[in-house]
């Protein structure tokens, strides 16, 4: 008996070999043009241990620790923080960062503002809330601190990190965690 597959009766006709051959072709570029597109939407997970996340200028570059420890002492450097947030570093006196950074959003309504260097305390123009060098409320309408961030060097990279333990302006359980 003959074992051989008929002639006269292909599995597959030209056909279909074609149309196989076209879908495969229009699927891998159209999968090689969209591959960017996609990637260009997906944030890159810049995270270490610990969600730590590198501090990074206004155009998204890393900025090296040595740069902002080279401003004099009491210096507050403005970085993007966790999730893009705008957080401020303090220099301290022994030319070192200050181990807790202040994210810059109003406890009342979410606005951003300015260090004022002259009266020491942070002042939104929106509502007229002001805050210690610390964070704490000198002034309402804003309810609550402000959130704090864990400031740590490695490598000449500046690390910002959730604040997870009791803050230490009230002594309670932060009111972000």
């Amino acid at each position: 008996m003959d074992s051989s597959l008929p002639l006269e009766n292909p599995s597959m006709s030209r056909r279909q070999l074609l149309n196989f051959l076209t879908g495969a072709v229009v699927a891998s570029t159209a999968g090689a043009a969209l591959y960017p597109v996609a990637k260009y939407f997906i944030p890159p997970a810049e995270t270490s241990e610990g969600g730590a996340v590198i501090a990074k200028d206004i155009l998204g570059k890393p900025i090296p620790a040595g740069q902002i420890l080279a401003e004099p002492a009491g210096t507050r450097a403005l970085v993007a923080g966790l999730a893009g947030e705008p957080t401020y570093l303090t220099v301290r006196q022994d030319g070192t960062l200050d181990t807790a950074g202040i994210v810059d959003n109003c406890t009342h309504l979410g606005c951003t503002f300015p260090w004022n260097e002259t009266d020491q305390q942070f002042q939104c123009p929106c509502h007229g809330s002001r805050y210690s060098a610390d964070g704490s409320v000198l002034r309402g309408p804003a309810p609550l601190p402000l959130k704090l961030v864990r400031v740590s060097v490695k490598d000449n990279a500046i690390l910002i990190s959730p604040w997870t333990e009791i803050d230490p302006r009230t002594g309670e359980t932060p009111w972000w965690v």
